[in-house]
């Protein structure tokens, strides 16, 4: 995203489902591309759970422009599977958010800044896990100033690399 672009976040409403579907295979096929073969697999994230997450009032859309390219859900702690941590530990016991489902078009530059920036508007303290094959993810939240914390294991049983960072 260009300095001249005009961004805004806003929450996501149903009639955004078609968007956010669209946005996650957009960032699923980047997965694949990059060789993370086995996140957001099965139809994950569904239809459902985008319509819960807009339920619940976590569900955010980034627009450029007045065009949506990016997509996330935020909510407050505590994330039960974050209550066990492995090989490692959080930075602190304090209260904290979660990001979840980011999403973005392949041609969306900074929108994991644009999103972070945000959610550091509403809370100083930011949990957030990814998969291990994400070598993007992993390499944006390091350059974000994101710690890793260690591992933390999803209610299927999936393993996820755990990150945090206080501001």
């Amino acid at each position: 995203m260009n300095n001249r672009s005009h961004i805004a976040i806003r929450k996501c409403v149903e009639a955004d489902v078609p968007r956010l579907l669209q946005l996650a295979d957009e960032a699923r096929g980047t997965m694949r591309a990059s060789g993370n073969m086995n996140q957001w697999v099965n139809g994950y994230p569904s239809c459902d759970v985008f319509l819960s997450d807009i339920e619940r009032g976590c569900s955010y859309m980034l627009e450029q422009d007045g065009q949506p390219v990016a997509t996330f859900a935020f909510l407050p702690g505590p994330e039960p599977t974050y209550n066990t941590i492995y090989e490692g530990q959080w930075l602190n016991d304090e209260s904290y958010y979660v990001v979840h489902r980011i999403a973005s078009t392949s041609t969306s530059r900074g929108t994991l800044r644009h999103i972070l920036d945000y959610c550091f508007t509403i809370t100083p303290n930011i949990r957030i896990d990814t998969h291990r094959d994400n070598a993007i993810m992993r390499h944006l939240l390091t350059k974000l100033g994101f710690s890793y914390c260690g591992i933390i294991y999803l209610a299927d049983g999936a393993e996820r690399l755990a990150y945090q960072k206080m501001r």
